[in-house]
């Protein structure tokens, strides 16, 4: 086989593969109801709760609804928007955060069920003067009950790109 001809097989194969890998690295845009699993009503992860009057604080109980997760997400590569209530703070920017579908989320108000928190953790800091904007989060979604210091949650993020919501 001549050479101009191995190149041309070459790039032709480089060609079919290039919109493969290319497709393979897109994120799926989801919302916040799609981290509740399909057929659980969102209005059936919503709890009564208790005020804490030594500490202050409203106490959400949730029932079992609030921690199924959306089995589809658990290592979906993904972009979603929220706010960030930051855990970690660096020099840098924030490292890690949990993101919240609202303002003032587990802050001002009771924490939302662990299906709506994502744990997320930057991998390139977040400037800590844009902690208000809204943000877009790309990256590998899995399913990881935990607790932070604000609220358990359900799923959790390494945050490869991020960059503010524009509405």
């Amino acid at each position: 086989m001549n050479y101009a001809r191995r190149k041309l097989l070459a790039l032709a194969a480089a060609g079919v593969a290039l919109p493969r890998f290319a497709l393979a690295n897109t994120a799926t845009e989801i919302t916040w109801d799609d981290l509740i699993p399909p057929g659980v009503p969102y209005s059936e992860i919503i709890g009564e709760g208790v005020m804490d009057e030594r500490n202050d604080i409203w106490r959400p109980l949730f029932d079992s609804n609030a921690t199924k997760l959306n089995p589809d997400l658990d290592g979906a590569y993904i972009k979603m928007p929220g706010f960030i209530i930051p855990l970690e703070l660096t020099a840098a920017g924030v490292t890690s955060f949990v993101l919240v579908p609202y303002m003032g989320a587990c802050i001002h108000t009771p924490p939302p069920p662990p299906n709506q928190l994502v744990f997320v953790t930057a991998i390139t800091p977040w400037p800590s003067d844009n902690l208000w904007d809204a943000v877009w989060v790309t990256g590998r979604m899995r399913h990881e009950i935990q607790t932070t210091e604000v609220a358990e949650t359900g799923y959790a993020l390494e945050a490869e790109f991020m960059e503010i919501y524009i509405w």
